[in-house]
């Protein structure tokens, strides 16, 4: 089972945090003049895992949305909008999933920001529908490690511009973390195979893992849409009673950025275990490392969300 720790006391906690999640200052142009850093804003904390591992210490970096934050429903704060406003380069996760801050994107664009869409340079060919929403895809694609490594190529590219005496050295580091991710990704599967096919579903609170689910081999069901301001009904409560059931599961799952509330409710009447919370729409809190089959692990990075992920599902599910 995982065995979670804070790592060294609450101080190490904070520093890490303030130093994931700073919030910066400074003016238009290729760096901020008190820094020499180049401001970055990046929504998600998948997002901004990603420039953070790439960009290095050339970037100062603000993440507007925490651990926990649903980016479905996030609206945003004046010290957003002042993030923005005094960043050189903005990365987002597109694919709409973001979609209250899209005024704010367009505005910055209008403006001569350079703002980018990670997701939304990934193959569409395969890209998921959104049942709910017949103009856009699940836009949840970091759920699948080699969809999400897709969108890495764009990530250095857009740093290289905005940086090119940077540009060796960012590139040597994204060509790193691209071999992570190939390795990640085939540590999942690995893993994700010792469930037997017959135990192969993976009930959550929303429907955010069906990129996960096709990548790995499992059935996925979310008991709210894609989106979390879906709501979902009794009927939906009671039709994943019934799946769970019959198919005689042995746990379903939370998840951290959505109220267990109907989850619980499908605990209670199907009489399963809740086998743990999965990271879904954001990463784990910062200054927290889990240890799990010998390997220990940050989830507030994305390559410790999946480590997360997939130890949790699997353990529980095998």
């Amino acid at each position: 089972m995982v065995s979670i720790f804070r790592s060294l006391m609450v101080l190490v906690a904070g520093v890490a945090a303030v130093a994931f999640f700073s919030s910066c200052g400074g003016g238009s142009g290729a760096s901020d003049e008190t820094s020499g850093k180049l401001q970055v804003v990046a929504t998600t904390t998948m997002v901004g895992d990603m420039v953070r591992v790439v960009g290095g210490d050339a970037v100062d970096l603000t993440v507007l949305m925490g651990p926990g934050v649903d980016p479905h429903l996030y609206k945003a704060r004046p010290s957003d909008a002042a993030a923005i406003t005094s960043a050189d380069l903005i990365f987002y996760n597109g694919l709409m999933l973001e979609g209250q801050l899209a005024d704010l994107f367009n505005k910055a664009s209008q403006r001569g920001k350079a703002v980018v869409a990670v997701a939304e340079v990934v193959d569409q060919k395969e890209l998921m529908a959104d049942p709910e929403a017949e103009n856009h895809p699940d836009p949840h694609v970091w759920g699948d490690v080699a969809l999400w490594r897709q969108s890495l190529a764009l990530v250095i590219d857009e740093l290289v511009r905005a940086l090119p005496e940077q540009a060796d050295a960012i590139r040597e580091r994204g060509a790193a973390y691209d071999n992570e991710l190939e390795q990640l990704d085939a540590w999942a599967a690995a893993r994700m195979a010792e469930v037997p096919e017959e135990h192969r579903l993976l009930v959550t609170s929303h429907d955010a893992f069906a990129y996960f689910g096709r990548a790995y081999g499992f059935e996925v069901v979310g008991i709210q849409g894609i989106s979390t301001a879906t709501q979902a009904g009794m009927a939906d409560v009671a039709n994943t009673v019934d799946l769970v059931k019959s198919r005689g599961i042995k746990a379903i799952f939370t998840e951290n950025s959505v109220a267990p509330g109907l989850i619980e409710s499908v605990k209670r009447d199907a009489g399963v275990i809740v086998g743990g919370e999965l990271f879904s729409d954001s990463t784990g809190a910062a200054g927290v490392v889990e240890t799990a089959h010998g390997e220990s692990y940050d989830v507030s990075t994305y390559i410790g969300m999946i480590k997360h992920n997939v130890n949790t599902i699997v353990d529980n599910l095998k």
